[in-house]
């Protein structure tokens, strides 16, 4: 990976010193609270402190590795062994902060952000099949969680017990974390988007939205499903059938070469000719990776154009204020003329 870096480097770039750790486990595959990865034309190095140099030493094998002690030494140092005279850096993982540190550690060094995060997101949004295999494992464990949470749902079950119950179940059974804090919510707070898990007891008639992912070796996933408690009235199941039909339209256009605000738009124009415009409150989907919202945006004003290897959500929902929300989530890989969903489980409405 660090070739391909260097390869898309600028003709005035010698270099790039990355800082942040998601983008530093990208390249090198391992995790730490601290360190610093510089990539040059002539080499490359990964510091880190002595709590983490051992294992980095066994296990980073695209660079040289040295324990980190004097910064403001070592940095400098190395640039000049490197013949770094321009020096790209992170920006939106960077504090204002933190790059005038750098600045002024690295005299006479050409520090610019220009157009650093979008290499690197350019890289990270195309999915290596490792990548893809670990995002598959963790939705896996998702799906199971979520096949053993439908059989506790009933009434008088509280919200809080269903997100428990999801997020014990993935981190008992392979997960290494969870996604991100667990939506699990019922009845009108189904209307929030990202409503929080309360103590509120599931009712007879309530939809109850559950939006929880797994991670497996950094990667996360990401799944949302709607479900119905004893009973539907016509509006919901016309509500659940149009956010479906909305998924299944864009899925079905998803390929190498659309764009991300064309995609968005597909579902889009369908929920406004139901007559539920206005109740779709949020962007068609994101990618997914080492964070759970990753580049490309599906959304209407993304300028982003898909590729293959990426791996975007799929999530239409319609949030009906004080009444009930309906979204359905599924992740797909991009291909050359198609996509691969990599979400098996059923969406047909299910009344339990």
């Amino acid at each position: 990976m660090l070739n391909e870096l260097v390869s898309m480097l600028p003709k005035s770039a010698d270099g790039v010193l990355i800082v942040s750790e998601t983008n530093r486990r990208y390249f090198t595959s391992f995790t730490s609270s601290d360190g610093i990865l510089l990539v040059t034309r002539k080499g490359s190095v990964f510091l880190t402190d002595s709590r983490y140099i051992e294992e980095a030493q066994n296990t980073v094998k695209c660079c040289e590795v040295e324990e980190l002690k004097k910064l403001s030494e070592q940095l400098p140092e190395l640039c000049r062994k490197f013949g770094v005279r321009v020096l790209m850096a992170e920006s939106e993982r960077l504090t204002v902060a933190q790059l005038g540190a750098y600045r002024r550690l690295l005299k006479g060094i050409t520090v610019t952000t220009v157009g650093t995060d979008k290499i690197i997101d350019t890289l990270r949004m195309v999915k290596k099949d490792f990548e893809i295999e670990s995002v598959i494992k963790a939705q896996r464990i998702a799906e199971k969680a979520l096949d053993h949470a439908l059989g506790m749902i009933r009434v008088g079950v509280t919200e809080r017990e269903l997100a428990l119950t999801l997020d014990f179940f993935m981190l008992k059974n392979g997960a290494q974390a969870v996604s991100f804090e667990t939506i699990a919510i019922s009845g009108a707070n189904t209307s929030k988007p990202h409503g929080v898990p309360t103590d509120k007891k599931i009712e007879r008639g309530d939809f109850v939205t559950m939006d929880f992912g797994a991670v497996v070796n950094g990667y996360h996933s990401d799944m949302t499903r709607t479900v119905a408690v004893g009973e539907v009235s016509d509006e919901q199941v016309r509500v659940y059938e149009t956010v479906l039909e909305a998924q299944l339209k864009a899925l079905d256009i998803l390929r190498e070469g659309v764009k991300c605000s064309d995609a968005d738009a597909c579902a889009r124009i369908y929920i406004n000719e139901k007559g539920y415009g206005e109740y779709f409150r949020h962007s068609l989907g994101h990618g997914v990776g080492l964070e759970i919202h990753e580049k490309p945006n599906l959304s209407p004003k993304s300028e982003q154009v898909l590729r293959a290897g990426n791996i975007v959500t799929v999530e239409p929902g319609i949030y009906i204020p004080g009444k009930f929300g309906v979204r359905i989530e599924d992740m797909a890989t991009i291909t050359k003329f198609d996509c691969v969903n990599l979400t098996k489980f059923t969406k047909n409405l299910a009344i339990l």
